[in-house]
């Protein structure tokens, strides 16, 4: 196997750390690097460091707060603004972890950079790239991945894609002795304490103006307070006396409406994508596929017809429910992306 120079997005996590130590036993020059993205807490540098220093290989922090701040926090409050709900970790990785921290790696003299997701990159016969679900399909994340290139992926390793589950992974890292081994998992959004993304919200000035809940036909039958608490598909917190459970069927920020409804009014034929990004380039034509359109569904059969101006149409075989405005939708051909947009 040829030796190469490869950076390491360390988090201080156990599955950055082991990536970092199974790429070290193989034989290559490891670099750790770890983002300081926020002003908070620096738990996760400090034990990435650790970490390094246990493993003999230098480590680096890439400052990279304004960034975040402009492109993810900024961005996750103007979303919950607009009614939408945003999907912080996708941006993320577009923009900070396969941009910014790329080409951070870069400049330390890498020729790649690894990260501890659960995702597979391999060669096809056409000798091309090709992202396909990681083997452990319980922690597959290419849901977020969907936003790379073949370009880019010629410079990316995803070492635990072939690891079949996590008690596998945290048997790696008590194997090679790694500080962090026994650590939990970390939050889905790394930036709010305690997972209270309302508070997050509400200290970032967003407005918590009261306003209505409404039926489809517009009848008023509560008063919500404030639209960022709510979601496509929510029915706890709601507070609404019903003949029978309501859920949130989309959000109006211009009326400062929320619009509610029974579960069966949830479910769609199909929607409309933007900003979308074809690893595998698709014909003109509409062409069958399956689709995820949040991270813990099973993909479902749909068809995607390609639109002008980075936009696409999917319909749906059979209905779904919760189709939210600010997530994304992943498409997949067997176990391979093909690519994927943000749902309007």
């Amino acid at each position: 196997m040829e030796k190469r120079t490869i950076a390491v997005a360390m988090s201080g996590g156990v599955d950055s750390s082991v990536t970092a130590a199974l790429l070290k036993q193989a034989g290559h020059e490891v670099i750790g690097i770890t983002m300081r993205l926020w002003d908070g807490p620096t738990g996760h540098i400090e034990d990435a460091a650790r970490v390094a220093a246990h493993l003999g290989i230098d480590h680096h922090v890439a400052e990279l707060e304004p960034c975040f701040k402009a492109e993810v926090m900024d961005y996750f409050v103007a979303e919950y603004a607009r009614g939408r709900t945003p999907n912080p970790c996708a941006r993320c990785n577009k923009l900070l972890k396969f941009g910014a921290l790329l080409d951070k790696a870069r400049s330390l003299g890498a020729d790649a950079l690894a990260t501890g997701h659960y995702a597979r990159i391999v060669t096809g016969s056409d000798g091309e790239p090709h992202l396909v679900m990681a083997v452990n399909r319980k922690k597959d994340q290419t849901y977020f991945l969907f936003s790379l290139s073949r370009e880019l992926m010629r410079s990316i390793l995803f070492p635990l894609g072939e690891v079949e589950d996590k008690q596998r992974v945290r048997e790696l890292a008590a194997g090679f002795g790694l500080p962090v081994a026994a650590k939990d998992d970390s939050q889905d959004i790394c930036f709010i304490p305690g997972d209270d993304y309302i508070a997050f919200l509400q200290g970032a000035g967003i407005s918590s103006a009261p306003g209505d809940f409404v039926l489809a036909d517009g009848r008023v039958v509560g008063r919500h307070s404030g639209i960022h608490r709510y979601t496509v598909g929510q029915r706890r917190g709601m507070g609404i006396a019903w003949s029978e459970p309501l859920y949130v069927l989309s959000i109006d920020a211009a009326a400062n409406r929320v619009v509610v409804g029974t579960e069966t009014e949830l479910y769609r034929d199909g929607f409309f994508i933007s900003d979308c990004n074809w690893i595998v380039p698709p014909d003109s034509a509409p062409f069958p596929s399956s689709c995820r359109i949040r991270y813990r569904q099973l993909p479902v059969p749909c068809t995607v017809a390609v639109l002008s101006g980075g936009r696409a149409e999917v319909r749906f075989d059979k209905p779904e429910k919760g189709v939210t405005p600010g997530q994304v939708a992943v498409f997949y051909q067997g176990d391979e992306v093909l690519g994927g947009g943000w749902i309007e």
